[in-house]
């Protein structure tokens, strides 16, 4: 992502959450029907996943509408609003990636699928990415 966007920078940031954050949510799908005979507690983890950054995801939609209606002033109060909302997507994104983590190391079912293995890389790798925006964007770093 190019950070020269100037005032539009909260509506791209945004931008980014909103596609990172429907690729978490489609990421639990895959990962359920990737993985034959995953454990329930894993399935039932990621259900509750998918449900929770749907949710993000929606909340995400609704800023990008209020930013565009707010046209060119964007008020601090808004501005730090998206701020907050950036900051807890990095948080929920690091979550997930734990999730994905743990499903490396604890389930069976992954355990005895290298093509499992090779896509949850893949998947913590694509949250990394947005982690990194966030905390570029938050923190400087």
């Amino acid at each position: 992502m190019q950070f020269y966007y100037g005032q539009q920078m909260p509506l791209r940031i945004l931008d980014e959450a909103e596609f990172w954050k429907h690729q978490e949510e489609e990421h639990t799908v895959v990962i359920r029907e990737l993985v034959a005979g995953l454990e329930q507690s894993f399935v039932e983890a990621l259900q509750r996943w998918e449900e929770a950054l749907s949710t993000t995801h929606q909340q995400i939609v609704r800023y990008i509408e209020s930013v565009v209606r707010a046209g060119t002033y964007l008020s601090n109060e808004l501005y730090q609003q998206v701020l907050h909302l950036v900051a807890y997507c990095l948080q929920q994104s690091l979550a997930f990636i734990q999730l994905c983590r743990q499903l490396k190391t604890e389930s069976a079912a992954v355990s005895q699928n290298s093509t499992a293995k090779v896509v949850l890389n893949h998947i913590i790798r694509e949250s990394e990415y947005f982690v990194g925006i966030a905390q570029l964007l938050l923190y400087g770093k």
